[in-house]
């Protein structure tokens, strides 16, 4: 594995605009982009999950790309979403010279899930650097929050558990394309209040909306908490968030 740290992925730009890269040895590999969590206002690109999950990948001949971006106080929403589509940027142009095919996933836990459904759903972020959402090959939500995020609502003054949905919101978004790339979201049955709700709400507009179902994944888990998955291993050692999202890449046909 080729470990490079705290690269700046905004010419620039401030620390919290860097990321690391978890590669693994020759060329031609896909590369997920993948951002924490922590309500924008905590967390951060190089915990104990994330040294895991990079081992896990790079293993089986996937780069891991995990990046920090700017957080409350220091921001307010949407300069972390652009952050994020800064970085998918950066990755699409810089990938190719440490070997990686160009193939892109992009995800993200909690705060970063949101992140990962708002860069899928609304095309202006990556619009803004030439991207087409549907340039990625697959994006990975897992335990984001498809409603306005609580933290967003905290700047207007309205209580964390009240349920919006408005332009800033990714479920907003969802019909807006006839097409979107394929998506495995996960929700734990011992999430945070409403995460649950929110999610099957979310799988079941694109439902409704007759898209084609075999691309949108749900993922519940089972006896765990929010994102609490995330860096557990199983009776094997192995990760089980990474054995989950290797398994959908194989069915998408992308690894």
């Amino acid at each position: 594995m080729r470990v490079y740290k705290d690269i700046q992925y905004v010419e620039g730009g401030v620390f919290a605009q860097r990321l690391d890269m978890y590669l693994p040895d020759g060329e031609g590999f896909p590369t997920i982009v993948f951002f924490h969590g922590g309500g924008f206002e905590k967390g951060d690109k190089a915990t104990a999950a994330y040294e895991t999950l990079s081992k896990y990948f790079t293993e089986r001949g996937i780069g891991l790309i995990s990046a920090n971006y700017r957080m409350y106080p220091d921001a307010r929403f949407p300069d972390y979403i652009e952050d994020g589509a800064a970085c998918v940027a950066w990755a699409k142009e810089h990938i190719g010279s440490y070997g990686g095919s160009g193939k892109l996933i992009v995800g993200g836990s909690s705060a970063g899930g949101h992140m990962s459904m708002l860069l899928c759903y609304d095309k202006r972020y990556l619009e803004k650097y030439g991207i087409d959402p549907l340039d990625i090959a697959a994006y990975l939500h897992d335990a984001g929050q498809p409603t306005v995020h609580f933290n967003v609502l905290r700047e207007d003054g309205i209580p964390r558990y009240n349920c919006r949905v408005d332009e800033r919101a990714p479920l907003y978004y969802v019909g807006m394309a006839k097409e979107y790339a394929p998506q495995q979201i996960f929700v734990a049955d011992n999430d945070i209040k409403c995460r649950y709700e929110e999610t099957i709400l979310l799988v079941r507009t694109f439902e409704a909306l007759r898209y084609d179902m075999s691309k949108v994944k749900l993922e519940y888990m089972r006896g765990y908490s929010h994102t609490a998955y995330l860096g557990a291993v199983d009776e094997s050692g192995e990760s089980i968030f990474g054995k989950l999202v290797c398994e959908f890449l194989k069915e998408q046909g992308l690894i």
